[in-house]
């Protein structure tokens, strides 16, 4: 007697598939309707408009269908070439975007242009237009301001001959530029720093800074401060204070928490508040890495603003989905 096999075969199999995860729970779902990516996309062509082809041309994808785009790319941290393949792969991806029953799908070129069209004014537009919708739930800055920065990796380059002569004397080549070695405790860093602040009630990025990783954590303080907070107090680390700083916070009517030595008994619970800014980067580097494939500043500012938008997105979808409201 012939075994039968345990797979069946069904003309509607992808449609029983699709009831299966929307079953089990699809976080692009939860994502999509967490936010209006509609009126981000519209931002986006605001700030970064298309230009027009007196020539005609293959007609466009919807500038929504690019940025959904962007945003799976860098919630999983894809290459474009990676995003291409998904996108013909994955049928939540294809849901997601909107092209499940497209016959053409945007391949890596499409994704690299849009990203160069709209460059980091088209992120900023992002990232400044979820911050915004933030605000309509209500889901303002509260309890504080938490203020610390990261480390963003990029690839290594590789060393030509009269490069590596000045490296083994521990100098660097007079052509380099600051992005390419960051020395902290006796070891070579490469690659770029983003530099947020965080709000210790709801733990959502409200500002960031991107620059190289040569600049000291301490250069960003005053731009990425939050007048918008409810809460006057600074929690920060033990590289931001200085005589200056303290005066200025003083003056605008902060109340300054760093942590020193000298503060010894208060210690334990700064420390536990200045951990939320270490979940938000931990949870960071669970899109699939901090590391970005780029090399410039510009790409890189992009890449990072990306990062931060992708980061509050995700957490107003975890927000919507545990029921957690405003106060």
């Amino acid at each position: 007697m012939k075994k039968r096999p345990a797979i069946k075969t069904d003309l509607f199999a992808d449609c029983q598939q699709r009831e299966k995860i929307d079953k089990l729970g699809d976080p692009l779902v939860e994502i999509e309707g967490a936010i209006d990516l509609e009126a981000l996309a519209l931002e986006v062509d605001r700030m970064a408009p298309r230009s027009v082809s007196l020539q005609g041309g293959r007609p466009p994808f919807p500038a929504e269908t690019m940025v959904r785009i962007l945003v799976l790319k860098r919630l999983y941290n894809l290459s474009d070439e990676q995003m291409e393949y998904q996108l013909l792969d994955r049928m939540s991806y294809k849901r997601f975007c909107g092209l499940a029953q497209a016959a053409n799908i945007p391949d890596r070129t499409t994704v690299w242009v849009f990203e160069n069209r709209i460059g980091e004014a088209g992120a900023k537009a992002i990232f400044d237009g979820l911050s915004a919708q933030l605000l309509k739930k209500g889901l303002i800055a509260r309890g504080g301001q938490i203020i610390d920065a990261t480390r963003v990796p990029a690839p290594r380059q590789h060393f030509t001959k009269d490069a590596k002569e000045p490296l083994n004397e521990d100098a660097m080549p007079a052509d380099w530029k600051p992005v390419k070695r960051r020395q902290k405790h006796g070891k070579s860093h490469y690659g770029y720093k983003l530099t947020v602040n965080v709000d210790k009630r709801y733990k959502f990025i409200r500002k960031i800074v991107t620059d190289t990783t040569s600049t000291h954590d301490s250069q960003h303080f005053e731009a990425v401060m939050d007048p918008a907070n409810t809460s006057r107090e600074v929690f920060a680390d033990r590289g931001y204070p200085c005589e200056e700083r303290e005066a200025w916070l003083k003056a605008n009517g902060y109340r300054n928490k760093p942590l020193s030595e000298a503060q010894q008994r208060r210690n334990h619970g700064i420390a536990k508040t200045r951990a939320c800014v270490e979940h938000v980067f931990a949870a960071i580097a669970q899109m699939g890495g901090k590391l970005i494939r780029t090399i410039g500043q510009a790409r890189a500012n992009f890449a990072m603003t990306m990062m931060a938008a992708c980061y509050n997105l995700k957490r107003l979808a975890f927000f919507q989905r545990v029921g957690i409201v405003p106060a």
